[in-house]
């Protein structure tokens, strides 16, 4: 795997060291606004190694709720819709929603939105990745990255690279058209 990888853009110790920083900020702000308990929605499947590091830097109550949500579906751009398997029960909870990558921005509004039409008290953003090519932005983002394909850490291309421990962007001849 890591011959189809064209470069390293984020080391491994790189990123547990910023996920370590963006767990202690938002517990601070947690502490700040009076919020003991949160209610963490990982969108899967890529964000599941990103939130699991996430979470375990947290000295408060969490309970974690999983939402299989896409516009992917295989490719290396959205297709402009999102798919969510299910809402979870978010009423009157304050919420983490954790994504691997913000892209468009389609997923992240588009999942927010339903958090709070299921009468969630709160819904606080996190993302590993931005790309900034969407006007949306997250309340904690953990790098700003180039708008270039990467894999690793939790991203996948067609199911694969996830359990890669760095992000990398992937060879342009191991992506089919």
């Amino acid at each position: 795997m890591k011959r189809d990888i064209q470069k390293i853009l984020i080391d491994e110790d790189v990123i547990h060291k910023r996920v370590a920083h963006l767990a202690r900020q938002f517990q601070r702000d947690c502490i700040d606004n009076g919020i003991e308990t949160v209610t963490v929605v990982i969108l899967l499947k890529g964000a599941l190694l990103f939130a699991a590091d996430f979470v375990r830097h947290l000295d408060m109550k969490i309970q974690v709720e999983l939402v299989n949500a896409s516009s992917y579906n295989g490719g290396t751009k959205s297709s402009g819709v999102v798919a969510l398997d299910r809402t979870p029960d978010v009423l009157n909870k304050d919420v983490l929603l954790i994504d691997d990558i913000l892209d468009t921005g389609l997923t992240m509004t588009t999942v927010r939105k339903q958090l709070l039409e299921a009468g969630a008290a709160s819904v606080t953003t996190c993302v590993l990745l931005d790309k900034r090519v969407s006007d949306y932005s997250c309340d904690f983002t953990g790098f700003d990255i180039p708008n270039e394909f990467v894999v690793g850490y939790g991203l996948d291309y067609q199911g694969h690279y996830r359990n890669l421990p760095y992000v990398g962007v992937l060879n342009p001849s191991c992506i089919s058209i």
